[in-house]
């Protein structure tokens, strides 16, 4: 047996060399080429010389052929491996498109699935240098497009922030439409809108815009086959448009009050109830809602307040209220014939707008712009009156800022204040005794040097009378018996 030639293939690791045979003195069969390509082509050329001088060695053949795709098969994963860490370094100049062929496949039969993988997975992670031009592939486009967006998002996120003890009051804010729910109504995309730029600031202006959005919500409301109007409406469709309205600005006492009262009268409705009934009855409880809450409760308020007000009187209020306003005008109206002292507010315009309006109509106005020397301002005042936002459960008012000040300072000199507010405007949960629990900070105050809130909250031990559409016995009920009264009205029993 002659021994195997020195420049012919080297054995794989699996052959038994001492077995081979003569290759030269073989005529049916061609002698085995000489490798060309160096070791590559070694464990097949082996593999194959083995396979035919002992058959029973198929096994070993075998493995040798599994370990050969493995081996390719790490080749191409260190391939791609490099090719990402290439496209992850930035370019440094020429080098990198030199360097770019080195990531392409250079195992033949690289272009099946697992160079494809490796191409996909690369542009997904960054841009690619293509030999020859060193541009960006156009995933590196999307890259540095993505990048560029998110540099001028971080920047017009960058907003001054509040200092921690005040970090848990929220601010008004416009969101922009793309970022809406997509399920939010347009007319509750609008209403937003208004609220979070404060063109609708007045917090019954709010629940009474609230209530029609919601009006319209319904009747374009159509529920998915298989499900009933008391299931589905509320978590699906109206929970939307309350977390987007809420996202634009908090939401006063009034409209949580009224959203309750309406996610109890969907509760009420029998699980078989029609969509056209279950939408028809609401509606009619959305209509008498605003009738009797605050049209009816509008007119109850401003003739008892105005009742209070005596020929002679000096009035001072703060601000601008509606309700303040519509009773000096039916007082007037009735022919009493009394001065008002209107202090202007945080927001200026409001109370000089009230001014105007009543001097307008003969009434003897006279304007403080700013809420200094409440002394020399209270002097000759006989009654104060004031609007407020809210009623807590301890008789407390959430008033417009400033609003403490004046009331505090009347009570000193025992001058009557009067509150004005529609009973639907009364948290009968929260209590409050500062104004750091429940506040907003304004939006246009608020910078990186500082802010200011837009509400405080006035003790209930410096109001004289709280004004609601609800008659009492006396006519004229402290704020801190406002909670008696509605669950009188609730249960007359």
């Amino acid at each position: 047996m002659a021994s195997v030639a020195t420049d012919g293939p080297t054995p794989g690791p699996g052959a038994d060399v001492a077995s081979a045979p003569d290759t030269s003195k073989m005529t049916d069969k061609p002698p085995a080429p000489a490798s060309a390509s160096g070791s590559a082509d070694a464990p097949a050329a082996a593999a194959a010389a083995a396979a035919a001088a002992a058959p029973s060695k198929k096994m070993t053949a075998a493995a040798e052929a599994k370990a050969k795709k493995q081996a390719e098969k790490a080749q191409r994963r260190a391939q791609a491996i490099a090719a990402k860490a290439a496209a992850a370094a930035p370019p440094t100049g020429p080098a990198s498109a030199t360097e770019a062929p080195a990531t392409q496949p250079s195992v033949p039969g690289a272009s099946g699935d697992g160079a494809k993988g490796a191409k996909s997975k690369s542009k997904q992670d960054g841009p690619q240098q293509v030999p020859g031009g060193g541009r960006p592939a156009h995933g590196g486009k999307q890259a540095a497009a993505s990048s560029h967006a998110s540099s001028q998002k971080e920047k017009k996120e960058a907003k001054p922030s509040a200092p921690l003890c005040f970090s848990h009051l929220p601010v008004a804010k416009r969101i922009s439409l793309p970022e809406a729910d997509r399920d939010v109504h347009h007319a509750v995309l609008t209403l937003g809108q208004k609220m979070g730029t404060f063109a609708m600031r007045e917090n019954i202006s709010r629940l009474r815009g609230t209530l029609l959005a919601f009006k319209e919500v319904l009747l374009s409301y159509e529920a998915p086959a298989g499900n009933s109007f008391s299931r589905h409406f509320v978590p699906y469709v109206l929970n939307p448009q309350i977390e987007y309205l809420t996202e634009c600005r908090p939401m006063c006492f009034a409209m949580g009050n009224a959203i309750r009262q309406i996610k109890s009268r969907v509760s009420e409705l029998d699980i078989d109830t029609s969509d056209k009934t279950a939408i028809k009855t609401l509606c009619k409880t959305i209509d008498a809602f605003i009738e009797e809450k605050i049209n009816y409760a509008e007119v109850i308020v401003t003739k008892n307040a105005a009742d209070m007000i005596a020929d002679g009187d000096v009035l001072l209020t703060y601000g601008h209220h509606r309700l303040v306003q519509k009773a000096m005008q039916l007082a007037w109206a009735d022919g009493k014939r009394f001065s008002v002292v209107v202090v202007g507010d945080s927001t200026g315009a409001n109370g000089r707008d009230l001014a105007k309006l009543l001097h307008t109509e003969g009434v003897k106005v006279s304007y403080v712009p700013r809420l200094v020397e409440l002394s020399g301002i209270l002097r000759p005042g006989t009654k104060v009156m004031l609007g407020v936002e809210s009623v807590f459960a301890n008789g407390a008012l959430y008033a417009p800022l400033g609003t403490s000040d004046i009331a505090a300072a009347a009570a000193l000199r025992d001058i009557p204040v009067i509150a004005l507010s529609e009973s639907i405007n009364v948290d009968r949960d929260r209590v409050a005794i500062e104004p750091l629990t429940y506040n907003e900070i304004e939006p246009d105050k608020f910078t990186g040097d500082g802010f200011r809130l837009l509400f405080d909250t006035t003790r209930e031990e410096h109001v004289s009378v709280l004004i609601t559409e609800f008659e009492t016995e006396t006519g004229n009920a402290p704020p801190s018996a406002v909670l008696a009264i509605l669950r009188k009205q609730d249960d007359p029993n």
